[in-house]
């Protein structure tokens, strides 16, 4: 058993963790476990679909702000749209949200959403080109991988898959991994001008999919072999959205096989499985897997995973955005309690 292990800081981390402490570890660099007794809980934020237009991005140093100021959050993570679905996708607009996501005082792990990259052929959007956008965010956010955004840490980056924005670590007892799955069907929804995705839509998103895939199979076989209490995973796609009263299976069809191995892992995980996403725009908690969710008929899911419960941030609109106060207590009942908090 090897709970709560911790890694040797490097030099590139080195200027973070002097003050704030160790914070993520890659799960390949890890030093000798600790025992359970001095597992201290610990907390972090969760914040997604933010900032959602001209003036949330005016707002948006503000709210960091108010996140640095909670002495309690250790390091935070964004589940992506940087930007609303209707505002342009231009450079200026990504370089102004990768300054303020420097002005942030601990790790920040950000996974990207539709809106930052698959929603930009639109032509309120600007009419680009999706990949051609997304090369743009990887190269703007990702230039250095295996290390978070804000103050520097080390994780764990699938650079090897060209994903190099999926990435995992470990805290204490539980196995952390962000997933590249976006809304507007992971971008199979046709382009501007086109019925249907293009063949380099196509090949891009089976690549993703397969490396979030990856990513969620490697968090679980690390859980599973240090014997870790959970298993946290976040993305910005709703996959279970439910503000949509009809959902059409073609509109959910890129999704079938994450959810298909987040139903086979879960349920042969004996432990809890959290997954966070934002997308739908309000707090939501459920567990969409669980026996008897029309979930499971939706994507053709034989079994169910009980032990899985998702967890939906607000965002979007200004004056309405929380942000969520995570703490994880190792030795507690629950793993995770989770606290709204208004945003600054």
């Amino acid at each position: 058993m090897h709970r709560g292990q911790v890694a040797p800081i490097t030099t590139l981390a080195l200027a973070a963790t002097l003050t704030l402490g160790v914070l993520l570890v890659a799960p390949e660099a890890k030093a000798a476990p600790v025992s359970q007794a001095e597992e201290p809980p610990y907390t972090f934020a969760v914040i997604g679909d933010v900032p959602y237009g001209t003036p949330a991005e005016d707002h948006f140093p503000a709210f960091i702000q108010g996140i640095n100021a909670d002495p309690d959050v250790t390091w935070v993570t964004h589940l992506g749209d940087i930007k609303s679905g209707s505002t342009t996708c231009t450079d200026e607009r990504f370089a102004r949200v990768r300054h303020d996501f420097d002005g942030f005082a601990d790790p920040l792990v950000y996974t990207p959403g539709d809106n930052e990259w698959t929603d930009c052929h639109r032509p309120n959007n600007g009419g680009y080109q999706p990949l051609e956008r997304l090369a743009k965010i990887r190269s703007l956010f990702f230039s250095d991988p295996g290390t978070t955004l804000g103050a520097p840490a080390s994780v764990d980056s699938q650079e090897d898959r060209d994903v190099p924005e999926n990435v995992r670590w470990t805290r204490g007892d539980v196995s952390f991994a962000t997933l590249h799955v976006v809304g507007s069907n992971d971008d199979l929804v046709p382009w501007t001008g086109n019925t249907a995705p293009t063949e380099e839509q196509v090949n891009e998103e089976e690549d993703r999919m397969a490396a979030a895939v990856a990513n969620v199979r490697s968090a679980f076989r690390e859980a599973e072999h240090d014997d870790l209490k959970g298993v946290v995973l976040m993305q910005q796609a709703d996959m279970f959205d439910p503000t949509v009263t009809n959902p059409r299976p073609a509109a959910y069809s890129a999704f079938r096989p994450l959810v298909r191995t987040l139903v086979d892992e879960a349920r042969r995980y004996d432990g809890p499985v959290y997954l966070f996403n934002g997308d739908s725009h309000r707090f939501n908690q459920d567990r969409p897997l669980a026996a008897g969710s029309p979930w499971l008929d939706f994507y053709g899911v034989q079994h169910s995973a009980d032990n899985l419960q998702r967890v939906t941030v607000d965002g979007a609109a200004l004056g309405e955005t929380d942000w969520l106060k995570v703490t994880v207590q190792p030795r507690g009942d629950d793993l995770l309690s989770i606290q709204r908090v208004p945003g600054a």
